[in-house]
């Protein structure tokens, strides 16, 4: 699997003010446009580990997820920003950080009025019961239409359990209930959960998760968690995916059920 690509953000354009991280529409290197995501926000770095190792998980699905960049911000670039807010955000996240392809014109995916097939529908509940995704409900689908297709966006709530403390080495955690996939919003749309578990299970195999998690910066690992070796925390996720994708796959029979 090939690596991320870096880009350098070259102008803040507007900040996106649609969620409580504040991300904002800056500019490339690359003359591309990108929804940028700030290293300094509440939930720090790990929410950047979730928006990657989630989004990329998805891509190896086959499910539709904008390209995945490492942006690199300059200092500079803070100086000339008069909202005191924003300008501490852009300040203290100096150096890497994540940006999603920006999709010009999309606007928010609505189940109730836009059309998804059931095969679509049942691998994203799948995916986001995979990643323990509470972010894709009826108040907030984080999916949008673009060119008549739905797009998925925003996964840095996914793989929750890694803010908690000693998560690493508790081995409980990747066959734990996920109570909040009965709010997904393409429950309801979702009748082929059971008979897309196999083929997307396949997918990813111990050499694909390798290389999601190979793309993740060390820096990232160790925020926050000094004591802990990056390849410590590295190998904690991999025995949480892996263990979590071993047959029979609980998440699967608990989002069944739940629909």
């Amino acid at each position: 699997m090939p690596g991320l690509r870096t880009v350098t953000v070259t102008r803040y354009v507007t900040p996106l003010r649609e969620g409580g991280s504040l991300p904002a529409l800056v500019e490339a290197d690359d003359d591309g446009l990108y929804v940028l995501k700030f290293r300094a926000t509440g939930h720090g770095a790990r929410a950047l580990v979730a928006e990657l190792v989630a989004g990329e998980i998805a891509r190896t699905l086959g499910l539709p997820v904008p390209e995945i960049v490492f942006a690199g911000l300059d200092l500079d670039l803070s100086r000339t920003e008069p909202d005191p807010e924003i300008h501490a955000l852009m300040h203290d996240s100096a150096g890497l950080n994540l940006a999603i392809d920006y999709l010009p014109g999309a606007f928010n995916f609505d189940p109730l009025v836009h059309a998804i097939t059931p095969d679509l529908a049942s691998r994203i509940v799948w995916f986001d019961a995979l990643v323990s995704n509470v972010d894709r409900t009826a108040r907030n689908t984080n999916m949008l239409l673009w060119h008549k297709a739905p797009w998925l966006i925003d996964h840095g709530s996914s793989l929750y359990f890694h803010h908690a403390p000693g998560w690493e080495s508790d081995g409980t955690r990747p066959r734990a209930a996920f109570e909040a996939i009965r709010d997904h919003v393409l429950l309801g749309h979702a009748p082929l959960i059971r008979d897309v578990d196999e083929a997307l299970a396949a997918r990813l195999t111990p050499a694909a998760i390798d290389g999601i998690l190979a793309d993740i910066p060390d820096a990232w690992l160790l925020e926050r968690t000094a004591d802990v070796g990056a390849a410590t925390i590295r190998d904690g996720y991999r025995r949480y995916l892996l263990n979590r994708l071993e047959a029979p796959r609980p998440f699967v029979e608990e989002a069944a059920n739940a629909r």
